[in-house]
This record gives C-alpha cells, sequence and structure tokens, in this order.
C-alpha cells in the first residue's frame, strides 16, 4: 500500500488529518522524498516551507 500525502503540506500522513494544515486532503500518486531532521538548520526545510521534522514528498499530483 502506498504511503499518503498532504496536497498542501506534502508530508507524510498516518492519520485521519494533517498534523500542519489539519485538512483531509490526500494523494497516494507522488514522487520523491525528503527526510527534515531540524527544520531551524536545515537550508532545505526552509526552502520547501517544512514547518515540523518528519518526511515529506519533493512532488504530488
Amino acid at each position: 500500500m502506498k504511503k499518503k500525502v498532504c496536497k498542501k503540506c506534502k508530508i507524510f500522513v498516518e492519520g485521519e488529518t494533517c498534523p500542519i494544515c489539519k485538512k483531509n486532503s490526500f494523494s497516494t500518486n507522488w514522487q520523491g522524498r525528503l527526510y527534515i531532521v531540524d527544520t531551524g538548520k536545515s537550508v532545505i526545510a526552509k526552502k520547501v516551507n517544512a514547518e515540523l521534522k518528519g518526511e515529506y514528498a519533493i512532488k504530488v499530483k
């Protein structure tokens, strides 16, 4: 089973709502992954607007 990703935030979600935007609009059609460990020190996290540490999709359709 493919993981689901929030269409707005691009974070991987296991529950019924996104932990960032609190919406339930998900997609299973995504490409690439980013693992953000420290949002404060990561340049990539700032470029993709990652607010929480975790696993993010690069491209969501």
